[in-house]
């Protein structure tokens, strides 16, 4: 059983109308044996798991090993510049599942992606996934 140290959020960095399919092939034509997430959000709320908890997924370089990654999908606005657009039922669903998850790793930190490098500094951020502060926004969970 792997050891989880670390349950990284994400966005998907594309339009909400993206699809769980189409999130899929993404993953595929980079050519990744795993997707990049273990969970993924729709914006009615609808939670999928892409990849079971004990293989590792592509969600963070050199941190994957020791990681669970959960994202929603969004977090662009129409010109492509990173905006935090969860719905109501994204925000529902991410709080359920971060519960969950916590339950099953309590001793793992539940960060943002971008929070690895910096959790306030953008200047560090290699990205701004998952574009609003995760660190501190379920810090009680």
């Amino acid at each position: 059983m792997r050891k989880i140290k670390r349950i990284f959020v994400h966005c998907t960095a594309s339009s909400q109308k993206m699809t769980v399919k189409g999130l899929l092939q993404e993953f595929k034509l980079k050519g990744w044996q795993h997707p990049g997430y273990h969970y993924v959000i729709a914006p009615d709320g609808t939670v999928t798991q892409l990849l079971s908890e004990e293989y590792v997924s592509n969600g963070v370089q050199g941190y994957n090993s020791t990681s669970i990654n959960v994202a929603y999908i969004g977090g662009i606005d129409a010109r492509g510049i990173p905006l935090d657009n969860r719905t109501d039922a994204q925000r529902i669903a991410l709080v359920k599942l971060l519960r969950t998850l916590r339950r099953r790793y309590p001793h793992a930190h539940i960060m943002g992606h971008r929070d690895i490098w910096s959790v306030d500094d953008c200047t560090k951020w290699r990205k701004s996934c998952p574009c609003f502060n995760a660190t501190r926004e379920y810090e009680n969970i």
